[in-house]
C-alpha cells in the first residue's frame, strides 16, 4: 500500500495524493510505535514529514502530532513540547476553517501538549493547552472521528482527566470524571479502557478504592479477559 501511494504520488505530483502518503505513513508510525518498534517508528515519522512538505497543510499537522509522540514515548517530554509549540503557532498561521480546528484539536496538537506538560508537571504549560483544547473542542457538538483518531468534548475530557492524574490533582481527575460519565460515553472501548484506568489510579492515590485486594487475589489466579478492538487506539 505504501509503495502504491508513494508510485501515484511521485507520477502526479499532486498535494492529494502526498497527503494520502503522509497518513500512510502515520499509519505505520501507528502500528510501530504500539508495539514499541521505535526505530521503525521514528523513520516512520521523518518520512511522513518528508511527505508533508509536498501535502495539503493539514498533513503537516498531522507529521508534528506524531513526530511529538514519538518523543512522548521515548520519555523526551520537553522536546515533544517544544514540536507541539511550533506547530501550533503553524496551523494558527496556515489552516482555516474546519481545517483549523482539525489542526489545532482533531490532530492533537493541544491534546498532546497537555499530556506532555503533565508528564513534566509543568502546570501553567498543560493549563494553557487544556484552556485551547477546551475551546476547539466547543466547535464540535459531539465526538468525531478522522486521521484514526477521536475529538470532541469527551475526549478532550479523557486527556484533561489523565493529565490530571499526572499532576497528582486527583480530585480535579475525579471531578472531570464525574461530569463526564454524568454525561454519557459514545467513545469507543479503545478511549475507555484508558478513561478507567485513570479513574482507578485517580482513586488508589486518594484511597477511595475498596475491595482492592480481594480482586488482587483474584488476578493472581485468573487470566483476565480483556476485550479485543480492531479499532485503532490513537490518543
Amino acid at each position: 500500500m505504501l509503495a502504491d501511494a508513494t508510485n501515484y504520488a511521485h507520477a502526479t505530483q499532486s498535494p492529494d495524493a502526498w497527503t494520502r502518503v503522509a497518513d500512510t505513513y502515520s499509519v505505520v508510525y501507528w502500528l510501530a510505535a504500539r508495539h514499541r518498534w521505535m526505530h521503525l517508528a521514528e523513520l516512520a515519522v521523518m518520512k511522513q514529514r518528508l511527505a508533508a512538505e509536498r501535502a495539503h497543510p493539514i498533513a503537516a499537522t498531522v507529521a508534528a502530532r506524531d513526530e511529538a509522540g514519538a518523543f512522548l514515548n521515548s520519555g523526551d517530554f520537553a522536546g515533544g513540547l517544544a514540536i507541539v509549540d511550533r506547530a501550533v503557532v503553524e496551523a494558527e498561521s496556515t489552516l482555516r476553517g474546519r481545517d483549523r480546528a482539525y489542526g489545532l484539536g482533531i490532530l492533537h496538537l493541544h491534546l498532546r501538549g497537555l499530556t506532555l506538560a503533565g508528564r513534566v508537571k509543568d502546570k501553567a504549560t498543560a493549563e494553557r493547552h487544556i484552556e485551547a483544547a477546551w475551546q476547539v473542542a466547543e466547535e464540535f457538538p459531539e465526538d468525531v472521528e478522522d486521521h484514526g483518531i477521536h475529538f470532541g468534548p469527551e475526549n478532550t475530557a479523557v486527556h484533561v482527566i489523565s493529565t490530571a492524574s499526572d499532576r497528582e490533582d486527583y480530585r480535579e481527575s475525579l471531578n472531570t470524571a464525574d461530569d463526564l460519565i454524568r454525561g454519557g460515553v459514545t467513545l469507543p472501548a479503545t478511549r475507555v479502557g484508558p478513561l478507567h484506568m485513570n479513574i482507578s489510579r485517580s482513586k488508589l492515590a486518594l484511597g477511595t478504592v475498596t475491595g482492592l485486594s480481594n480482586r488482587s487475589k483474584r488476578l493472581g489466579t485468573s487470566r483476565p479477559r480483556w476485550p479485543v478492538s480492531t479499532r485503532p487506539a490513537k490518543s
